[in-house]
């Protein structure tokens, strides 16, 4: 069994909303900080993700129903990376550290964060108002898991009442305690009362991790031993110096940010990072040059190579997408087939998603399948769609000759959920889609030639075509087993 993550004498780089992600949590360990958390990401939401092996990226994707990634993490990161949750209920909380818990070190709650987004819901610092609900997420956890629970506070009013509730977060069992120095209504420019601090290391045996120096205490890395010293606390969580240059870790002194930025932009390419993530987390390292050259540059990207264009790592960009999609192709080719049709009771289903930009001509799948069945002098496609409550999301089912077909995804729009059913169907029967890069089948918008010329060569091909596969479907001894067969050429 690995050994447990140790929460004395480290520096840490807390959780902080859009930039706690993947390239700034591994910039910050290669500059020496020794326990990285994540963002916050709201139980709900986590809860409905998928664990997804990323073997292109080589990551652990936890990927939401409508295809975002909630979170990403890898191998380097996995026995020092801390996942904090925003959580106001002990079971969706246990259903989501279980989710997560064999791909990260420990699992944190995040019981501080003032903002409205996570406030409204009782979690973030609501929580700090009822403790006994901070007890029964905390006890449900660290008895539910098998990795260290923390959590992330606040200040109370009173030193009283806040020696009062770490108190009774320690007898919960959590492996360390997070104190940000402020009220819940102070921000930044307060100043962090480390006074209180010093008074919870004091009162309880487990680690304290002291958290709010960055607005005139930590510029360097020399600073955070002594923001340690000052609070007694047995380790360090950085947060906005960290944001702004993460080499604050770094034992041997600050590097430029220009320096710092080159280096995160390549993890951020390394790792297919969101652009507009890149974007906000380069910005704020930027600061007052917002507005520089580079700045308004930074600005106007939309995507990732464009941010490289900035920063003149076109070449690194050119060369890194090379990599990832040669390992893409190579994976897809060991693969026997990367997305056999499965059955699902009497439904025939796929993991399908409709990308609009792959279907630029003038006809869709369902126009295609529409057109096949007139061909075949069959019943048209019928198609069922239900909608998810959570997430509003669509799924759609379509049933031609009697069979059904759908895909696994969940889509955006109805619209786009009965083009994915209608993709299913067309690739289990064989039959051409209008994906970009097919050839021209001549099967759709064939009828007003056909009423010019009642010999033409596309009429003949289809129809030669067509019946032989409605011959061939008919006669199969196993129809389930051929469909699959036909797909897999």
């Amino acid at each position: 069994m690995d050994s447990l993550l140790c929460f004395r004498n480290v520096n840490a780089l807390a959780p902080m909303v859009r930039v706690g992600t993947l390239p700034t949590r591994l910039l910050s360990l290669d500059y020496g900080a020794d326990i990285v958390y994540s963002e916050e990401l709201i139980d709900i939401k986590m809860a409905q993700c998928q664990r997804v092996v990323n073997e292109v990226l080589e990551t652990v994707d936890f990927v939401a129903p409508d295809e975002r990634v909630m979170f990403r993490t890898c191998e380097k990161e996995k026995d020092r990376v801390v996942f904090q949750m925003g959580t106001a209920d002990p079971d969706r909380a246990l259903i989501v550290a279980r989710l997560v818990e064999n791909d990260v070190a420990a699992i944190d709650v995040n019981m501080g964060c003032p903002k409205e987004y996570s406030t409204k819901g009782g979690m973030g610092a609501a929580l700090l108002s009822d403790p006994d609900k901070i007890e029964a997420i905390l006890r449900t956890l660290v008895k539910g898991v098998s990795k260290p629970v923390t959590c992330k506070i606040r200040i109370l009013p009173t030193l009283e009442d806040t020696l009062s509730l770490v108190k009774r977060i320690e007898n919960t069992g959590v492996a360390a305690i997070a104190v940000h120095g402020r009220l819940k209504d102070e921000r930044p420019r307060h100043p962090v009362h480390c006074d209180f601090i010093q008074a919870i290391a004091e009162a309880v045996s487990i680690p304290v991790i002291a958290n709010g120096g960055s607005l005139d205490r930590v510029k360097a890395h020399a600073d955070i031993e002594e923001f340690r010293k000052a609070t007694g606390a047995s380790s360090v969580m950085v947060a906005r110096a960290a944001m702004w240059n993460p080499s604050v870790f770094r034992s041997q002194g600050l590097l430029s940010v220009e320096e710092v930025m080159e280096e995160y932009l390549k993890y951020a390419i390394r790792y297919d990072n969101h652009a507009f993530n890149t974007k906000y987390c380069l910005c704020q390292m930027l600061r007052d040059k917002v507005e520089s050259p580079l700045g308004k540059q930074l600005k106007s990207a939309q995507t990732n190579k464009e941010i490289c264009e900035g920063y003149g790592l076109q070449e690194y960009y050119t060369k890194t997408q090379a990599e990832l999609q040669a390992r893409r192709e190579a994976i897809q080719t060991n693969h026997n087939h990367p997305n056999q049709p499965v059955l699902d009771g009497d439904v025939t289903t796929m993991h399908v998603k409709f990308e609009r930009r792959e279907y630029p001509g003038e006809f869709s799948p369902k126009m295609f399948l529409l057109e096949w069945s007139r061909k075949e002098n069959l019943e048209q496609p019928r198609y069922e769609t239900v909608q998810r409550s959570q997430d509003r999301a669509f799924q759609s089912m379509v049933t031609m000759t009697g069979k059904k077909y759908r895909s696994t995804l969940w889509e955006k729009s109805k619209k786009y959920a009965e083009q994915a059913s209608a993709i299913v169907c067309l690739r289990v029967l064989g039959l051409p889609e209008g994906r970009a890069g097919e050839e021209y089948s001549g099967l759709v918008g064939k009828r007003k030639r056909e009423e010019k010329s009642n010999e033409t060569p596309d009429k003949e091909d289809t129809t030669t075509y067509f019946g032989a596969r409605k011959r061939h479907l008919k006669t199969s001894e196993n129809p389930e087993e051929q469909r699959v067969t036909n797909y897999s050429k």
